[in-house]
């Protein structure tokens, strides 16, 4: 299918300040790289948090490099609401309003007042590949995605997010890919 995309999925994750990394795992710790990710520059690192919620909590929980500015952590819907967060959804760094919780790690733990999202599912790209599929960014569109297994699906309100910075690849969460029976070799396709 022509003008076709990677469809990711994007399971839960964490994305912390530099301040909040010392908190949770010692001064002057630096996140360790485990493997590239698709977009430029972004990394799985080796660290895990526990990430607790009024309700119960989510062991494991990978941390994304490098450090940002605030603190982000990332559900799915069904997470949020297994560990009783009430989490939003929104586009990355949307931050104020958010969900709270508490990030635990082996040296500390730090109170995320604000920061737990659901992540609106959006498309990255360069600005060429935003002309080339005739759209720009902050633009919402729809996407269907067929893995072939009688679960096509179109996805409504995908946000276009377009920059140079960015490899063309399209993210969802867990719950939506399971919805969608996504599988590792995913593409979708703009519809509108």
């Amino acid at each position: 299918m022509a003008n076709e995309f990677m469809v990711e999925t994007s399971a839960r994750h964490v994305h912390v300040t530099k301040e909040t990394l010392e908190t949770l795992f010692g001064k002057g710790f630096e996140l360790s790289f485990k493997k590239a990710l698709s977009q430029p520059g972004q990394f799985a690192s080796n660290e895990r948090v526990t990430v607790v919620g009024p309700k119960k909590e989510l062991a494991n929980v990978s941390i994304l490099g490098p450090c940002r500015k605030a603190d982000q952590v990332e559900l799915s819907a069904s997470d949020a609401r297994s560990i009783g967060v009430d989490a939003p959804i929104r586009e990355s760094g949307d931050l104020a309003g958010s969900g709270a919780c508490k990030l635990i790690g082996p040296m500390g733990e730090v109170e995320v007042k604000e920061g737990v999202i659901v992540a609106m599912r959006h498309i990255h790209m360069t600005l060429a590949e935003a002309e080339m599929l005739g759209v720009k960014n902050g633009d919402i569109v729809d996407v269907l995605l067929d893995s072939g297994n009688g679960r096509k699906t179109i996805f409504g309100d995908t946000v276009v997010r377009a920059s140079d910075n960015y490899a063309l690849a399209m993210h969802i969460d867990t719950d939506e890919s399971n919805a969608a029976a996504c599988g590792r070799d995913m593409k979708g396709v703009i519809v509108r």
